[in-house]
């Protein structure tokens, strides 16, 4: 999934990266989502948006997008996550994990053990951004996240593609052992 944001163009510029952007993702099977703007979403076709605590509220943008386009939310407090879960979101984006420079008006970091309690909040898929690499990115899916928003590990690396590649193999890897040992668990409990 590619999420635009955008925060220095005007309204048109924003639609008009949108809509090149998701003529690039055609035929990969890649749903494109705006950042906050659901009026950039419908202009470019996107497939979705993802809104933060403080921008549409969900129900609003809900009944704007109808029931067929994806619509994730920030979460940055156990009890956000919560009111979030009481909703149909589509996924749920847990903000920071760690401390980050892209996004400096974040709320205290999760941490790994935040993320833990996270899950245990929702069954809801989940995401997290900050301060994720190639180098703790296993350890936050085996926390159960779902996925991982990354920034700089893939932006500021030599190669972007290959880093892309590299973190989807990590992320893949930590998945099936995440679900081998939650078989496991299920087959020791019965």
């Amino acid at each position: 999934m590619v999420q635009l944001r955008e925060k220095q163009a005007s309204a048109g510029e924003f639609v008009q990266l949108a809509r090149q952007l998701k003529r690039q993702l055609s035929g990969l099977d890649v749903p494109l989502l705006i950042n906050d703007r659901v009026d950039v979403a419908l202009a470019a076709g996107a497939d979705g948006v993802h809104i933060g605590q403080d921008d549409i509220p969900y129900p609003q943008v809900r009944n704007i997008l109808g029931p067929d386009r994806i619509i994730g939310i920030s979460v940055n407090t156990n009890a956000q996550i919560r009111e979030a879960d009481k909703t149909d979101v589509d996924y749920l984006s847990i903000s920071p994990v760690f401390p980050t420079p892209t996004k400096t008006d974040t709320k205290e970091p999760f941490g790994l053990e935040g993320l833990k309690r996270a899950r245990s909040l929702t069954r809801k898929p989940m995401i997290t951004i900050g301060g994720i690499n190639r180098d703790n990115t296993a350890e936050i899916i085996s926390a159960g996240v779902d996925g991982v928003a990354l920034v700089s590990a893939i932006c500021s690396a030599v190669s972007p593609f290959d880093s892309a590649r590299e973190l989807r193999e990590i992320i893949n890897k930590a998945r099936q052992a995440r679900h081998g040992m939650e078989e496991e668990g299920g087959k020791v409990g019965r």
